[in-house]
């Protein structure tokens, strides 16, 4: 009987020391692709923002399709039960306001939907931000319109020809 129960142990042992060691192998490919993933993220908000300073509508329906694209394949990890479904919620409403940017040329109409957009955007920007970027959270102070800035340089995308450097950085990540 003791012989039995070594045995299973050295076998219970031995599959375990196997499974870390396989999860630590995979785990820095898997981290790598995560990284991936929120860079992508960023990086389709940062150039919808960025081509609202410019005024180019056609590159922002670009940029909201792809924004819309990174975030559906995008999956939170490390969060409890509520928290799981706040962030899928609310990355749910982003991609349908994502979705309603693209739907339309108008930069007016864009630059509107951006400011919601935006809002839903920093509430969940910390799960998002990769670990090499900042993220600035800048507000217009005559509008109270916020948008998200990898630069404490304020470029104001509601207003780009009035008020480009009309705001102030209310938070960072």
């Amino acid at each position: 009987m003791k012989k039995l129960l070594v045995t299973a142990f050295i076998c219970l042992s031995t599959l375990v020391n196997a499974q870390l060691t396989s999860k630590e192998e995979v785990a820095p490919e898997l981290a790598a692709k995560r990284e991936t993933e929120k860079k992508e993220i960023t990086n389709s908000y940062l150039a919808l923002k960025n081509n609202l300073l410019i005024s180019d509508s056609l590159a922002v329906v670009k940029d909201a399709a792809a924004l819309q694209k990174a975030l559906k394949n995008f999956k939170f990890k490390k969060l409890t039960l509520d928290q799981m479904n706040e962030a899928t919620k609310t990355r749910r409403e982003i991609i349908e306001l994502a979705a309603e940017v693209a739907a339309t040329k108008n930069i007016n109409k864009q630059r509107k939907i951006f400011i919601t957009l935006s809002a839903k955007f920093w509430d969940v920007a910390p799960r998002f931000k990769p670990a090499d970027t900042a993220l600035h959270l800048q507000i217009c102070p005559m509008t109270s319109a916020t948008w998200l800035s990898d630069s404490k340089e304020i470029k104001n995308p509601y207003y780009p020809k009035n008020m480009l450097t009309c705001g102030e950085v209310k938070a960072s990540l």
